[in-house]
């Protein structure tokens, strides 16, 4: 195909989907076993320093943070990942764990852009940081590409824009119409993070409300380490299998963490914790009171059950599931 245009941000993952075949047939297994474990065990396990992975869904609604603390918490180094989350991935950049960024946006809505961020693209603080610029629904377009098994997908979208020139897309001439069309590389992740509303202990997972893009990352996942803020049994699972998106055979790691995607909410369930939230969002003003936040709320705390008991335990839970009924 003739290319007419292309981007000149570094590809920081070349798609593979013969090696990624491989993988798989290599490394899952269609063998009901229990895969259930800590976040300690989970992310020592399946995040190894330098791999490329990817949090689903983005702003505040049942993002991973259960999972993304303890990679803090870890200190994983040289990290690249898929933007589209907000506080999971900014907590990694001001921890020093990400080195590269397929960006989207990484912002607060009413709160603003994070500074956390901006440091990083200004100033590289505190690693140098490397951008590669994308839309939302580009990057969510290569993860279906991978969950595919295809190198590339054909999309109409970014043409024109200066998202593309710091891209690593390409615009070529159509073979079939003559007419330009964008090429997205697939993306298929060493480790996939997704928090669910309920599983089973062998990774059957089911999602309510909002189902973002967890069925392409979990196809889109070498690795894929599941959070839920309920273990139910195999049985309640079987009663509904319409709305199971991610079957057992694709999730190598299952972790129950009740209130898991704290401060952010979950469908049906709770609501978005508003004070921590302006408690991160003031810390992240500066090195030194982002620095005191990790501390207190992450390298302070052994695990989850001690985080949500620092943030106010049972009492927070109730109002936080009050708020989520009155919405």
């Amino acid at each position: 195909m003739e290319i007419i245009e292309e981007g000149q941000a570094p590809l920081f993952i070349k798609p593979d989907p013969d090696g990624d075949r491989a993988f798989i047939r290599k490394n899952k297994s269609f063998v009901l076993k229990d895969k259930l474990m800590s976040e300690q065990e989970a992310i020592s396990k399946f995040v190894k320093d330098g791999d490329y992975f990817a949090t689903e869904l983005y702003g505040f609604v049942r993002a991973p943070m259960s999972l993304c603390r303890e990679i803090v918490r870890q200190k994983k180094r040289n990290l690249k990942t898929a933007g589209q989350g907000v506080m999971e991935l900014d907590i990694m950049i001001a921890e020093g764990c990400i080195t590269g960024i397929d960006q989207t946006y990484l912002g607060y809505e009413v709160y603003g852009i994070s500074p956390i961020l901006r440091r990083a693209a200004e100033k590289q603080i505190p690693v140098r940081l490397e951008f590669t610029d994308w839309s939302n629904a580009a990057l969510a377009w290569r993860l279906k590409a991978a969950a595919l098994g295809v190198p590339f997908i054909a999309v109409r979208t970014m043409m024109g824009t200066d998202t593309l020139k710091h891209s690593a897309a390409k615009v070529v001439k159509d073979p079939f119409t003559g007419q330009p069309v964008t090429l997205l590389p697939a993306t298929m992740v060493d480790v996939g993070l997704i928090h669910v509303h309920r599983a089973d202990k062998y990774g059957n997972c089911q999602i309510d409300g909002i189902s973002g893009f967890a069925y392409e990352m979990a196809r889109a996942s070498k690795r894929l380490i599941i959070s839920a803020d309920e273990i139910v049994d195999t049985e309640e699972i079987r009663k509904y299998p319409d709305r199971t998106i991610i079957p057992y055979y694709l999730v190598d790691a299952v972790v129950h963490a009740p209130l898991g995607a704290h401060p952010g909410d979950m469908c049906y369930q709770y609501w978005r914790d508003e004070a921590h939230l302006a408690e991160y969002v003031e810390a992240g003003k500066s090195v030194e009171t982002i620095e005191s936040y990790l501390n207190k709320y992450i390298h302070g705390v052994k695990n989850h059950a001690e985080y949500i008991e620092l943030c106010g335990g049972e009492e927070m839970i109730k109002k936080l599931r009050e708020e989520a009924t009155q919405r």
